[in-house]
C-alpha cells in the first residue's frame, strides 16, 4: 500500500492470501512531483525511522487485527546504506525489526539471543 491508502482497503483481502508484508518506511518528505518510484526508493528508511512511523504502525497493527500473522520483510534500497558500513545497517536492521516487534505488535522478536520482550522502558 501506498502512504495515504486507506486501511479500510485492507478489509478487501482475505488475511490467509497475504503471505509477506514489505515495509520501508520514507525519509525524506515527499512534495509535489517527487512521489516517483525512483525518488521514493533513494530515501526509504528502515521501518520506524522515518517520517512515516506512526503509518507503519498503523498498517501493521490493522493487519494483525484482521488476523495477519505472516512475515514482514523491509525493502530499503536507499542509496545512503550502500556507503554506510554493513555492520552499522545491520544494526539499524534490527532495531527496526525490535521496534515492529515490541513497540508495535507487542510480541516477542525472534532475533538470536533475544527470545522475549525487552524491559519496559522507564518514563
Amino acid at each position: 500500500m501506498l502512504a495515504g491508502t486507506p486501511l479500510d482497503d485492507l478489509d478487501l483481502i482475505e488475511p490467509d492470501k497475504i503471505f509477506v508484508v514489505r515495509l520501508a518506511d520514507v525519509f525524506a518528505a515527499e512534495g509535489p512531483g517527487t512521489a516517483t518510484p525512483d525518488h521514493t526508493a533513494q530515501h526509504r528508511v528502515f521501518p520506524g525511522d522515518g517520517l512515516l512511523g506512526d503509518q507503519v504502525a498503523a498498517l501493521v497493527l490493522r493487519l494483525a487485527d484482521l488476523g495477519f500473522r505472516g512475515d514482514y520483510s523491509f525493502e530499503v534500497f536507499n542509496d545512503d546504506y550502500r556507503q554506510l558500513p554493513p555492520r552499522l545497517v545491520s544494526q539499524r536492521a534490527r532495531v527496526a525489526a525490535e521496534w515492529l516487534g515490541e513497540d508495535v505488535l507487542r510480541r516477542s522478536v525472534p532475533l538470536p539471543g533475544q527470545m522475549r520482550l525487552r524491559p519496559a522502558r522507564s518514563a
